[in-house]
């Protein structure tokens, strides 16, 4: 006599799912990581804040999802992207059983108004240090993401996609303060950044904080592309 479950072998006899994608997305401001969070439109927990999110269609794979909700956000189909995780905890969502699989992206704040108004979305940054409390398991999503967003900054270059594509210095030391939460001696990291090969120095100053200006930089995207594939120490 055996014992045990039968095990239910055809599609059709197996329980249905809901699929679903949420984005968790980070930018910088001053020397702050930021949060794009969203007040929720639909029940349940309807006006309560989250992650921007969306099921996914019957032709779409979970990267063309987040890329869809990234670009109805955004008007933007070149953003830094990465898959995070899986949440399948059975009771997640109190709507129904829905498995969700969550990407982190990197956006430049106020790049461009036209293309980027959050306002058209009941959205607004938030720092990661005065975060409100998310619906369902975002604050676990949001969480995990930072500590990826470390390791991944720790190694590889993705600081570099929350600045300008011409930027001072400053910036991009303010975007590694912010990222990794403390202060970071400005020479030392000038020395190294410089050192790199990463950037390009521009024949031009930003003269918007004080009257002598600072130099411009952009990325040497040749650089760049090497220390996607094979890292860098960016532990400054």
């Amino acid at each position: 006599m055996t014992t045990g479950t039968t095990p239910k072998k055809d599609y059709n006899s197996n329980d249905r799912f809901l699929f679903a994608v949420d984005c968790i997305v980070f930018g910088v401001s001053g020397n702050k990581l930021q949060l794009l969070v969203f007040e929720r439109e639909v029940e349940p927990l309807a006006g309560e804040w989250s992650l921007l999110g969306s099921f996914i269609e019957k032709n779409e794979s979970t990267a063309d999802a987040a890329s869809r909700v990234l670009l109805e956000l955004t008007g933007l189909d070149n953003i830094y992207m990465e898959q995070l995780h899986c949440f399948a905890t059975p009771d997640r969502d109190p709507g129904g059983r829905v498995v969700s699989v969550a990407y982190w992206s990197l956006i430049k704040i106020n790049q461009n108004d036209r293309e980027f108004n959050v306002d058209n979305h009941k959205a607004r940054w938030v720092s990661i240090d005065e975060m409100p409390g998310l619906i369902l398991d975002h604050g676990e999503m949001v969480n995990m993401a930072i500590k990826r967003l470390r390791e991944r900054a720790r190694f590889y270059p993705v600081g570099f996609e929350l600045v300008p594509r011409e930027f001072t210095l400053r910036q991009l030391l303010s975007v590694y303060e912010a990222i990794f939460d403390h202060k970071i001696d400005d020479r030392n990291f000038r020395k190294k950044i410089l050192k790199s090969g990463l950037l390009t120095p521009l024949d031009k100053k930003d003269k918007t904080t004080s009257r002598k200006g600072s130099f411009l930089y952009e990325f040497n995207k040749g650089t760049y592309r090497q220390l996607q594939d094979k890292g860098y120490n960016f532990e400054f």
